[in-house]
């Protein structure tokens, strides 16, 4: 039996853009925005909220050996007061190193990319991490390329 999942992870009914525009720093905001077309482009998929912080893009299901199962957005970012941060695939960081390298200033957790602003970082590496994120998700591409 699938465990029931928190009410962050979860896709609401809540305003992307209302979300956006209550950012209290103009650029991070500026960014945010940023971010969420070059998602939306990416999935093709368009942003909602996931909880009261994440916004998503698309929809995957998932399934851990455990018996663990739900769903989560394909690509999602977060635009916190100190950092964006990014929700990519677990362990990218150990799988991508040559991209991560290219990417500039950045900071990695389990699933997730930290980044201070988006234009201190190379815009295409980034393209390419969260693409590939999604294409794993998709099913499309093998975790480990």
């Amino acid at each position: 039996m699938a465990a029931k999942k928190g009410p962050a992870m979860r896709r609401t009914g809540a305003s992307v853009e209302g979300f956006l525009a209550r950012v209290p720093d103009a650029e991070r905001r500026e960014d945010a925005h940023r971010l969420c077309a070059m998602m939306q482009e990416i999935t093709g998929e368009p942003p909602a909220m996931w909880g009261t912080s994440i916004i998503g893009f698309g929809t995957y299901h998932y399934r851990y050996a455990s018996g663990h199962e739900g769903d989560s957005a394909l690509a999602g970012f977060s635009p916190r007061r100190q950092h964006l941060a990014i929700y990519l695939i677990g362990e990218f960081g150990s799988r991508h190193q040559p991209t991560l390298a290219r990417l500039g200033p950045h900071k990695t957790g389990k699933g997730c990319l930290y980044i201070k602003r988006l234009d201190d970082v190379n815009q295409d590496a980034l393209r390419e991490l969260i693409d590939r994120s999604v294409r794993v998700r998709k099913g499309i591409d093998r975790a480990s390329t």
